[in-house]
């Protein structure tokens, strides 16, 4: 298992001259992964990014951001087709990066919800089956796997449970789309946290772990107990990932809700969320 943090916790966008700051001290601390967020896809230099996560021995992952422009199932064919050139280009960053897996919610825009009948809701998941099997295509000849992401209901209304982004990947498919798990929104979401991350099974690629206020892993009341029992009963050997974000940097807080500072510092967040990660998981 390798355990990872998204440079969300310190800052946004990921630049360059910041991924040269973050990746030691990512390292330094003890973190053998590194989750890397592509906001706008020139915001780094890709492959430059990739001889610094090298440098400091880290493996890393790409994290997609789906802004108002970017969504494979919105009714106007203008934003679909952003959105599929915007996941495009996130795969042959990732390519180039390093990374193999592609995260997030690859599926519709953050924070857009709207009431679907059955028959809307129907159509929508035909559309999105139809877009990531395409998606899914071009991402196994760049050797990277898409990992779906259910949100909470506040962040989307399409698809809030490991159950819904399974059928998805079902019709799908394909090895290159799979699915990952964030804690934070299945605390919100899921009867059983536990039976979710069974319920995934081998499909599962990739794991956020975040408390339930998004602060540092075991300061809350997530069910880690449950979440670590359920990991071992399916084998997973894959990244665990500390998603979290700083209220100093206002376009970030505002997209997360971040009103507050979620630890004494984002330094003590990742440091204290890693050691209580290995304590339960290692």
């Amino acid at each position: 298992m390798r355990f990872g943090v998204n440079t969300w916790v310190w800052t946004s966008p990921l630049t360059t001259a910041e991924l040269e700051k973050l990746a030691p001290k990512v390292a330094g601390m003890g973190f053998d992964w590194i989750e890397v967020p592509l906001e706008s896809l020139d915001d780094l230099d890709h492959a430059r990014g990739a001889e610094i996560i090298r440098e400091h021995g880290l493996g890393v992952s790409v994290c997609a951001a789906m802004g108002p422009d970017r969504d494979l199932i919105h009714p106007d064919e203008s934003i679909r087709e952003n959105g599929m050139n915007y996941v495009r280009g996130c795969i042959e960053a990732a390519q180039t990066i390093g990374a193999t897996n592609l995260v997030g919610p690859l599926y519709s825009a953050v924070g857009r919800t709207w009431q679907a009948t059955p028959e809307e809701r129907a159509r929508d998941t035909d559309l999105l089956v139809e877009q990531l099997s395409r998606l899914a295509d071009y991402a196994g000849e760049h050797g990277v796997v898409l990992c779906l992401e259910p949100l909470n209901r506040f962040e989307t209304s399409f698809i809030n449970l490991a159950e819904q982004a399974l059928e998805v990947i079902d019709r799908v498919n394909h090895p290159s789309c799979q699915i990952m798990l964030d804690t934070f929104h299945m605390n919100i979401e899921e009867k059983s946290i536990g039976d979710a991350i069974r319920a995934a099974g081998p499909r599962l690629r990739h794991v956020h772990a975040c408390e339930n206020d998004r602060g540092a892993p075991g300061s809350g009341h997530v069910p880690w107990e449950d979440v670590a029992q359920a990991l071992k009963d399916i084998n997973y050997d894959g990244p665990v990932v500390i998603e979290s974000f700083t209220a100093k940097v206002k376009s970030i807080a505002r997209a997360a809700a971040i009103w507050r500072s979620l630890a004494p510092s984002q330094d003590a967040l990742a440091e204290d969320g890693l050691k209580f990660l290995k304590q339960l998981l290692a």
